[in-house]
């Protein structure tokens, strides 16, 4: 099991992964392979999208996305922590991209239905874990767990030996969601923001 995490802005960090004031850097280009489900297209949120939101321009964000925004998205919980510090990461390393935020793409009509990922490379944060939001209007309709799902298996294939997840205790949907994926509770955090969070892992099942 890995050592206890600090956390900061509801996410886990490592000594020095601090959050520093947002300048712009310029990133070389790197692509993030979409991870696919039989629903689902869980699809880079490139730098460029996030730092085009973070300054405000839902506009531009829509270009640079290819789908139109909910209005509920983001929160100013999610400018503060979730987006600012997946874009520092982001930032400081670009080629484990595909170990940061996704969006969640519904791949018959292309709308965007929530955002998940890993908060970062295991090798940044301490550990594989993964983290979800369905929108309001698609939720009750298994997104969640099918993107959660993908997002486990995924590390597993990459060698991940356990995949983490933070619940808080009265978010009954997402409790249902990792207990479903053979999640089992290994301890609890304090969250900065959120209080509370009951932490559960899972392991890939014996062969």
């Amino acid at each position: 099991m890995s050592p206890p995490t600090r956390m900061t802005n509801g996410r886990p960090t490592i000594p020095g992964d601090g959050t520093p004031a947002r300048t712009t850097v310029t990133l070389a280009p790197t692509r993030v392979s979409p991870i696919r489900t039989p629903r689902l297209e869980l699809v880079a949120f490139e730098p460029d999208a996030i730092r085009a939101l973070l300054d405000g321009d839902r506009e531009h964000t829509e270009e640079l996305i290819g789908m139109p925004l909910p209005e509920e998205f983001p929160t100013q919980d999610e400018r503060d922590g979730f987006l600012t510090v997946q874009l520092h990461r982001m930032e400081r390393a670009p080629a484990r991209r595909a170990w940061m935020a996704r969006l969640m793409k519904r791949t018959h009509d292309n709308a965007l239905i929530g955002h998940c990922g890993f908060h970062g490379p295991p090798e940044m944060v301490g550990r594989a874990e993964i983290g979800y939001s369905v929108f309001t209007v698609h939720r009750g309709q298994g997104y969640a767990k099918e993107a959660a799902g993908a997002l486990v298996r995924w590390a597993f294939r990459r060698g991940e030996k356990q995949v983490y997840a933070s619940v808080s205790p009265d978010n009954q949907a997402s409790l249902a969601v990792v207990k479903a994926l053979g999640f089992t509770q290994v301890g609890t955090q304090e969250d900065e923001v959120d209080g509370l969070e009951l932490v559960f892992v899972v392991e890939p099942p014996a062969r």
